[in-house]
């Protein structure tokens, strides 16, 4: 049997979760933690459901009530799950530059050169690319300096039981905390660990890879072969479950993600190529048809495609051509901008990492040869 690591986790900031929004801090500025509210001991609605809970898992009832009795609900996660006001318009520039930035890539090259073995196997057997694994933990965490600084126990307890009523999927969303809640405790009663140890993003996603209890639960794996599952302190660990995560949801080796697109004034029927969404589900013959510009590669496309419209505030959109592959990646994170930063922040680390390490040769090359006069 392999374990989880039941290591305490004390992270050192907030990191981007599956919940689409980000609380971003310095990975070196000092850390407070999140102002607690209320304690969920007295609430009947939370100690049913602990009992719940512990008949549908076969965990221990006392331990499940009083591991819920420990968690406070925190008014900066209802915050952060809150949506946005109504007419603020997305900003793919904005968004990339969040991510695509120097600092972020010079952490990627380190991380890279660090694990460049566990990422090319990774690559080998799973047949994601290294630079799409590297893009994921990139974005989610800057390689492991931003986890989290929410109690994953608050995070979930929060959000199964208080989820703003004000968002449209409120009772949909809360339904889901609960049943990440409840595989969490899971793995804490089975581990033997405190399940106040951890901590994670105001989502309650955890480790390198930002991982929710489920998936972490069906996708996680010992890529170092300890005998435990560490996405926290493991970088091998995180990039196994990365690539076997996308390999899980259908990614198909040597699929480009996406092609340039381009249009046809005159034929182009934009609200059809959008109606899918991010669904591919044209062939190139029909997306053409619809006004669509293809060129090159994408010409041989050799299944379906999805037209992605990004937003650019005030400025005009930006699309691409979506494949399959780009389709998996928002299985990650449900966003097509996201998707687009994991390839982008993937492809910028790639590139870093060639430059220094032909630097690094010419540099070997140049101090081995005799100096020319």
């Amino acid at each position: 049997m392999i374990a989880i690591s039941a290591l305490p986790i004390r992270a050192e900031a907030t990191n981007h979760s599956k919940s689409k929004r980000a609380v971003k801090t310095a990975a070196s500025a000092p850390v407070s933690p999140p102002l607690p509210g209320p304690s969920y001991a007295q609430r009947q609605d939370a100690m049913q459901a602990a009992d719940e809970m512990a008949a549908a898992r076969d965990l221990d009832p006392v331990w499940v009530r009083q591991a819920l009795a420990r968690a406070n609900y925190i008014p900066a996660i209802a915050k952060a799950v809150t949506p946005p006001a109504v007419g603020v318009a997305k900003n793919w520039a904005l968004y990339r530059s969040r991510f695509v930035e120097p600092r972020r890539i010079r952490a990627g090259v380190a991380f890279w050169l660090a694990n460049q073995s566990t990422l090319l196997r990774a690559q080998a057997e799973t047949g994601v690319p290294a630079e799409i694994i590297a893009g994921v933990i990139g974005v989610e965490t800057i390689y492991g300096q931003q986890l989290g600084t929410f109690r994953v126990l608050d995070a979930l307890v929060t959000l199964a039981f208080d989820f703003p009523a004000s968002h449209p999927r409120a009772a949909d969303r809360s339904l889901y905390f609960k049943g990440e809640l409840a595989q969490f405790l899971s793995m804490m009663q089975r581990a033997s660990t405190d399940p106040t140890a951890w901590l994670g993003s105001y989502a309650g996603a955890m480790g390198l890879p930002q991982f929710m209890p489920s998936s972490w639960h069906k996708y996680a794996v010992d890529f170092d072969g300890d005998g435990k599952i560490d996405l926290f302190t493991s970088p091998a660990d995180a990039i196994g479950s990365v690539a076997h995560y996308l390999k899980a949801f259908g990614w198909q080796p040597g699929l480009p993600t996406h092609y340039p697109v381009s249009f046809d004034a005159t034929r182009l029927d934009l609200p059809a190529l959008l109606a899918p969404d991010i669904l591919p589900t044209f062939s190139v013959a029909s997306f053409q048809g619809k006004g669509a510009i293809l060129e090159g590669a994408a010409l041989l496309h050799p299944s379906k495609l999805a037209l992605v419209g990004l937003q650019n505030g005030d400025a005009p959109p930006s699309y691409v051509a979506g494949t399959e592959n780009f389709y998996v990646i928002t299985r990650y994170n449900w966003s097509s901008y996201y998707a687009l930063a994991v390839i982008e922040l993937g492809q910028a680390v790639r590139q870093a990492v060639g430059q220094t390490t032909a630097a690094d040769s010419a540099s070997q090359s140049g101090t081995e040869s005799p100096t020319r006069p």
